[in-house]
């Protein structure tokens, strides 16, 4: 898929209002999750409970799905509950793009030299090749979700 049809892409789902929704969907979801390699080409919906949690030093990881769509772009989706004063890890770039979507507490988002405070509702994104990082800076365990998307033959 080209960069413009890709960048159309996360333009579209940034302004569309679903990100919005996604914790509630989550929150209040019908099914148990499904597995790490998803069947993207069908709809399906599943609990926030019914998600593995991976806990670790820095904090829990549990992830939602990850798969191709139809269009040729691999998702990936996880949520972090990360600790205060933690890092899930060190800055760091990689190929594909992420979104991060802020839902509870305080992060610092490191990109390009400079420090950014995100808080509840805030979003983050890194273009692909980026050197970027997180640390919760609040008092509080800080829980984001990421979307990362790529080309799968990348």
């Amino acid at each position: 898929m080209s960069e413009t049809s890709r960048r159309a892409l996360l333009q579209a789902l940034l302004t569309s209002g679903l990100f919005a929704l996604l914790p509630r969907a989550l929150a209040q979801g019908a099914s148990s999750a499904p597995s790490k390699s998803s069947d993207l080409t069908q709809c399906f919906a599943f609990t926030f409970d019914s998600l593995a949690a991976h806990p670790g030093a820095s904090g829990t990881m549990r992830p939602v799905l990850s798969g191709a769509v139809p269009t040729g772009e691999h998702i990936e989706l996880h949520e972090t509950t990360l600790l205060p004063g933690a890092m899930p890890h060190p800055p760091h770039p990689h190929r594909h793009e992420e979104l991060m979507l802020i839902r509870e507490g305080t992060l610092d988002f490191l990109y390009a030299g400079q420090s950014h405070t995100l808080t509840p509702g805030g979003v983050a994104y890194v273009a692909s090749n980026e050197l970027h990082g997180l640390k919760n800076i609040g008092a509080t365990p800080a829980q984001y979700f990421v979307i990362a998307i790529s080309r799968e033959d990348a």
